[in-house]
Order: C-alpha cells, then sequence, then structure tokens
C-alpha cells in the first residue's frame, strides 16, 4: 500500500453536480413549502374546473374550457416563476441563506441556474397535471408541442427576472404582499380567464403588452387556433425577459 493512500483531497465538487443537487434542494423546498404547492398548483387546478364547468365568465364560442386551459397554463408559469420564486428568494435574502451560500464553493450563477432548473422542473409537473384535468374536462388542444415549449420558456424567463429583481431589491414582507397583489390583478387583467376584449380599447392595449397576457394569448392561439408561432407575444415575451433579467442581475443585493 503506497504512502497517501487515503490523504483526503479537499475541494469543490464539479459545477454540473453542484448545481444538480441545488436544483434537487430548491425543488423538495418547494413542493414541501404548502403555502407555495397552493398558489403554484391548487389554485390553478381549482380554477379551471371551476370556471369550465360553471359558466360565469362568457368565454365567446366553443367550449370554455378550450379558452380557458391555455390562460390557465400560463398563471401556472407566473405563479411559479415570478411569484413563487420571488417570496422564497426573499426570505432566503432576509434569513442569510443567500449570503451563506454565495460564501460556500456553489457560485453564485450556479445558484441561481439552480433556481431556475427548479422552477422548469415543478413547471412540467404543473403543466402535466393541468393538462391531464383539462383533457378530463374536455379540452381539445391543437398546434405544435414546440412552440408551446418556446413560449413557456420565454415566458418563464420573463417572470423569473420580474421575480428576483424584486426579491433582490424589496424587503421580504414587501415581496410577499406585492408578490401576491400582482398575482392576483394579473389575474384578473391578464386575459387568464376574463377575455381582454371584455375592457375598454384604451385598457386592453395596455394590458395586452404584460406578460401574463402575452404568454395566454400566445398560448390560446396555438393551442385554440392551431397557430404555428404568435411572434408578436414572443416578442412581448422576450422583451420583458431582457428588461426583467437585466435589472436583476444589475440591482439584486445578496444580502
Amino acid at each position: 500500500m503506497s504512502a497517501g493512500t487515503f490523504t483526503p483531497h479537499p475541494g469543490a465538487a464539479p459545477l454540473s453536480r453542484m448545481i444538480r443537487a441545488q436544483t434537487a434542494l430548491e425543488t423538495r423546498m418547494l413542493l414541501r413549502n404548502g403555502e407555495q404547492l397552493l398558489l403554484t398548483v391548487i389554485i390553478p387546478a381549482l380554477l379551471l374546473v371551476l370556471f369550465s364547468a360553471v359558466d360565469v365568465v362568457d368565454t365567446g364560442e366553443g367550449k370554455a374550457v378550450d379558452f380557458l386551459a391555455p390562460g390557465i397554463l400560463a398563471l401556472a408559469v407566473m405563479s411559479t416563476a415570478f411569484t413563487g420564486q420571488a417570496i422564497a428568494t426573499g426570505f432566503d435574502r432576509r434569513y442569510g441563506v443567500l449570503k451563506r451560500l454565495g460564501a460556500s464553493p456553489l457560485p453564485r450563477r450556479a445558484l441561481m441556474a439552480a433556481k431556475t432548473l427548479s422552477v422548469l422542473v415543478t413547471e412540467v409537473l404543473q403543466v402535466a397535471l393541468l393538462t391531464v384535468i383539462a383533457l378530463a374536462l374536455g379540452w381539445s388542444p391543437h398546434g405544435n408541442p414546440l412552440s408551446v415549449a418556446a413560449l413557456i420558456l420565454l415566458g418563464t424567463a420573463a417572470f423569473s427576472g420580474l421575480g428576483l429583481l424584486m426579491a433582490g431589491t424589496l424587503k421580504a414582507e414587501m415581496t410577499l404582499a406585492a408578490a401576491n397583489l400582482v398575482f392576483l390583478l394579473l389575474l384578473v387583467g391578464g386575459g387568464v380567464i376574463v377575455p381582454l376584449d371584455r375592457f375598454p380599447d384604451a385598457v386592453r392595449s395596455v394590458l395586452e403588452l404584460l406578460p401574463i397576457s402575452a404568454l395566454s394569448h400566445g398560448l390560446r392561439e396555438v393551442l385554440r387556433h392551431g397557430a404555428s408561432m404568435p411572434w408578436g407575444d414572443a416578442a412581448i415575451l422576450f422583451g420583458w425577459a431582457v428588461l426583467g433579467l437585466g435589472a436583476a442581475a444589475r440591482f439584486f443585493r445578496w444580502e
């Protein structure tokens, strides 16, 4: 036996392994949090079932679920990438978790990558669950799945940037209140349940520029009308992604 066989070789794990481990941790923490689970899974599912079964909102011609399902998918993306991530990251920042992780071998860019991957994993579970529920309610989706995936990725980038910007600049309590308020306002005015053509023209022209409106309308164009790719909606989401992620990178405070 040669000398030094059992000599330890301390050092950081490979970056990919650190990101995978942190992604798994972030995902478990998210799914174990009852409040976040309510926001990201239960509320969208209940809204889909309720408004598909009860004729409360005039969604136009065709089955209500054909209008509602794409909007609820957009709401699920927003609830995870924006609201849930903003609240969780805000309290991580308040309690010093981000500061401690920043002093560990895990680079800050890897931490943000892990948070983003955790959001994507959660969204896959959300989309699968909501799709099963919508199909059971009689949903008949159309269109290219790749276009749907592209829109969801753009929406995720847009909402993640805005969520991280809020979490990195406001106090945790203010982030909690503001993120939930924005969620409720965009639920009503983002074309998720109430069609935007029910609003006055001046108001609608502003609402159409919101990321939730672009995502819900884009998904509806693909899944309901079979459009190849709604480039106008994709451009709006791309603009919000660049703006949100750029501002978050510039102004995010780790302490």
